[in-house]
Formats: structure tokens, sequence, C-alpha cells
């Protein structure tokens, strides 16, 4: 499914979160790709946790660090060593004024107006024109001055044909407090500037990221011709989109933090912390983008095409009657049973023993005249006993039950965060926690606590 990678000998790999809240399956896809690429190579892969100060409507949030690294360890990737962008400022300062010295950058003061103006028109401002020794003492002053007041630009070709990579930020000022470095810095890299001295630092080879970021490849090769280094190959995944499936960290973000969604393993955010909350088997998650290769076309497909790659895992589990908004049937002169049925109809993992009686917990709706068959039970018309042997002739429509005087109450919380009440039967106690299992024809489900299932998929 993944192609070769060019000048594959000492493969370099890293991973470059943003910790703003974990990941979810849709950013899961570069990272499962490099370590796929790691694996086959035999080479490196570090975590480099992109915590630059980021934007006040996306911050860097402190529980985030830990999630990432939860998330990735559930999803099977090994990296050699973690990164903090946050320890490294020294590091982009130093690379920062080498840059201004060979002339490639300046302080700016000018407004977003301004700049907006410029940028659209093509033309300098009258701050690009300073001398080299000029903004080099302006970048000194940078660290007193107050937020707003300044930023570094990168010089560039103002006739660019793309108007937002001419004379782009590199360094911006923020007063804002940092999870892990509290206010220790106030002068912080943007992403771009940082990827391009850390890559070159690190030794990458590769880097794979999402084809949204284009311009801030391009931006990295800029920077990496300005020094004089060597290029690490640049590949582009396209955005894989689930059908039917809104994943917005931010939005999921704003929703934790409001008592809205219970937490980040809430079903609603899609984050890999609800996944695996969920029950889904994370090899399920690798095949699944795995599948899709490397490529910059976008990808939309319905979410049935994951739930199928998890099915394969989750079908091996038992298999007990639930029913749902259950409502009470009596079935006149039904015989009182013992039945003995398979935990599994393929595999031997045991049985479950029910007696049964004239009552029963039913989701159907009943038709009058209708035959129909309680699952390897009875069969009836009418709430009236017929028989008890399957019979082809009766044509009778097969509906699950559960015994009205042996059963549990069970909810089931969906993956919309609504749950549902209904009723198990009692052999559905043998269950562990964290079991997977199905809930014959409705769903497949994991077991959180007594009485509690979280929905996994058809």
């Amino acid at each position: 499914m993944l192609p070769e990678l060019e000048n594959n000998k000492n493969v370099v790999m890293r991973l470059a979160p943003f910790p703003s809240g974990p990941l979810h399956i849709g950013n899961a896809r570069p990272y499962i790709i490099n370590d796929e690429y790691v694996k086959r190579y035999k080479g490196k892969l570090f975590l480099v946790m992109d915590d630059t100060i980021g934007s006040k409507e996306k911050p860097v949030v402190k529980e985030a660090y830990g999630l990432i690294e939860e998330g990735l360890k559930w999803l099977n990737i090994k990296y050699d060593k973690v990164f903090y962008k946050s320890d490294r400022l020294n590091i982009y300062y130093k690379y920062a004024e080498e840059i201004i010295k060979k002339g490639y950058a300046y302080v700016c003061f000018c407004s977003t107006d301004v700049l907006r103006k410029n940028r659209e028109e093509g033309v300098s401002c009258g701050c690009r024109m300073k001398s080299v020794e000029e903004n080099l003492r302006e970048w000194k002053n940078m660290f007193n001055y107050k937020e707003g007041k300044a930023a570094l630009r990168i010089k560039t070709d103002m006739k660019h044909p793309n108007p937002a990579f001419r004379d782009r930020v590199i360094f911006r000022i923020s007063d804002r407090e940092h999870p892990r470095v509290k206010k220790k810095y106030r002068v912080w890299p943007l992403l771009d500037f940082s990827w391009a001295i850390d890559d070159h630092l690190l030794c990458i080879t590769h880097v794979i990221r999402g084809k949204e970021l284009m311009m801030e490849s391009d931006m990295e090769n800029y920077i990496w011709n300005i020094f004089g280094w060597k290029k690490a190959i640049i590949l582009h995944t396209g955005l894989l989109q689930l059908e039917g499936v809104k994943i917005s960290k931010s939005k999921s973000r704003e929703e934790v933090e409001s008592g809205k969604y219970k937490g980040w393993d809430d079903p609603r955010t899609w984050s890999l912390q609800s996944l695996k909350r969920r029950g889904f088997n994370p090899d399920a998650i690798r095949e699944f983008i795995v599948e899709f290769g490397i490529n910059e076309n976008e990808v939309s497909v319905p979410v049935d095409v994951l739930y199928s790659k998890d099915k394969k895992y989750a079908e091996k589990g038992k298999r007990f009657f639930f029913v749902d908004n259950p409502k009470k049937l009596i079935v006149k002169n039904a015989p009182n049973l013992n039945v003995e049925l398979d935990m599994h109809p393929n595999f031997k993992i045991g049985k479950r023993k029910i007696k049964t009686g004239r009552e029963f917990y039913i989701q159907d709706e009943l038709i009058k005249g209708q035959v129909y068959r309680l699952m390897h039970l009875l069969n009836f018309k009418d709430k009236k006993f017929i028989s008890k042997d399957y019979d082809k002739g009766l044509n009778a429509k097969p509906i699950h039950w559960v015994n009205a005087k042996d059963c549990v109450k069970v909810e089931v919380l969906m993956d919309d965060g609504s749950i549902k009440k209904g009723v198990a039967e009692k052999t559905i106690k043998v269950l562990k926690k964290n079991e997977i299992c199905q809930f014959e024809r409705n769903y497949f489900v994991k077991k959180e606590g007594e009485g509690k299932f979280i929905y996994l998929h058809k």
C-alpha cells in the first residue's frame, strides 16, 4: 500500500503534533505512515512536540502532552526520543540572528492592515530597507517591546504568486503564559521556522505532513536554501474525512472545557482516547490508514469502512441478547424451557444457559397475523405459542428477546453521546470489564462496568 521512499538509507523521521488536545482519527494518518516507514527501513523516529506559544484561538493545553503520548502508545507507535520546542528557544534565537546577519530577515513595526495592503500590492515597507546592523539592534530590543509592537519577518519575493508567502512572520511577541515554561520567553518562533531549524539539526531525512501545510513546506525549503543545508524529502498527504463524522480538535476542546463532553474520551470527540474507550482495535486503525496509501488526494469514506476493518476483531467476542426500549410480551401457552445457546456461532468459547416461561421483553413492533420466532427458542403468532422447533415452512420472522423474569438492566453510551436503556439476558454477567461483545441483531459494545456498556459499532 505504501510506496518505497526515495533515499531510504538511514531514514530519520519525526512526528510533530501541536499539543492543543489529543490526537484524533484524522491527524493520526501521517503518524501511522511515519511509523510504518521507520519500521520498514529500520530507521529512527522522533516525537517533536510543536509547543510554540500557539494563538489565543488555539493555545497549547497542558494535558495534551500526556494525551498525545498516550494515543501514540495505544497505536503502537514507538519513537526513539522526545523533543519539546519550548525547550529549544535559545537555539531558534541563534539561527534568527544568523538569518538577520545574512540579510534575509528584518524587524517590522507595520500594522496588520499595512502589511496586508503591501502584500496585495507586492510592495516593500520601509522596515525592510533597514541595514543588518539596525535589524540586529531591533531584534535585541524585541525582547523588551510590548506584545504586538514588532515582529521578525523573513525576506521573500514580494512578487511571489502567493501573497501569503511574501515576507512571512517568523518570530512574534506574546505575553501569554506557556504551560511548560510559563513566562520564561516572550519572543516565539512560528512553526515553519522552527521546523526548518529542527529538521536540519535532528538530521530528518523525510517529512510527511498534511497537504494543507504545503506553503509551510515551501518556507522550510526557502530557509534551507538560505543556510545552504541539505534538504529533507517532503511528502504530503491529503485530508482524510469520515463521511457523517465531524472532527474538530478546537471544537472538541470547547465542549470538553464547557462540560458538554464528559472528558476527552467522550465518543463525540473522535479522539484516539475515545476510540480506545469504545473498544477499537489499534491494528484496525492502522490497516484503515495504510490502505489509502500516501498521496495528496483528499479521501472521504463512509465511517462504515472503518467499522468493517475493526469488525473482524470485534466479531470474535461473545453474543448476548439485549432489548432496547423493552416491551413486555406474554406468549400464551408457552412451555417452560431450558435452552443452551452458544456464546459464538463459529468459535467454541462457551455456552449460555437460559430458563424461560411465558413472559419476555422484545423491542420489535408485532404485526397481527405475522408468525414470529423468538430466536433459538419458539414460534408464535398473535401472542400465542405455535411450536418450539425451527420450521422453514412457517416463514417466521426472527426477533431477539430477553426472559422478563431473569434479566439485568443495561445502559449503552452511544457514539452521539446519548444513552440507550434496556435489558439484557442475565448471562451477560460473565463478561469482564473492557471485554467486547455483540448484542445480537444490534451492535458491538464494550463493557465498562456492571450494567454499563459503550457502543463500538455495528
